[in-house]
């Protein structure tokens, strides 16, 4: 699933127990926080926060997400969270991701998530200069 682009983003997280559900198990949409954390953290290591992203009148919405559940993460798990580019057009990128437990190779969850670039306008943009290196067309 992952591309050769080569940068992949790591944040780490312990699950606490308002994660779960009655049985112990990480309710299914908390995983979209958590990929939205390594989305995030993505950025940053770009060179600019959501924040400084927003200040310069550039948003990111989420249009389409794709995620596949395989094993669950239970209370008190570290998890990892690794986030790339896969793919990108004019005003919108491609983000790949997994969580795992950390320490293992399984796969728990694993998605892709597009995201688009808006300005203040709420009308599409180009995506900033260092997204667009990541543009296929």
């Amino acid at each position: 699933m992952k591309n050769d682009r080569g940068r992949v983003s790591i944040v780490k997280y312990r699950t606490c127990y308002e994660d779960t559900d009655a049985g112990g198990v990480v309710y299914y949409a908390n995983y979209l926080r958590y990929m939205e954390r390594g989305r995030n953290q993505y950025l940053r290591e770009l060179g600019r926060s959501i924040r400084e992203y927003q200040d310069a009148g550039i948003l990111f919405i989420v249009v389409e997400v794709n995620v596949k559940y395989r094993s669950p993460a239970g209370l008190d798990d570290d998890l990892v969270i690794e986030t790339w580019i896969e793919d990108g057009k004019r005003s919108s990128v491609i983000f790949g991701q997994t969580v795992k437990r950390e320490g293992e190779d399984n796969v728990l969850v694993e998605g892709r998530v597009r995201v688009a670039c808006i300005g203040a306008n709420m009308r599409p943009r180009r995506l900033p200069e260092e997204l667009s290196k990541f543009r296929s067309s």
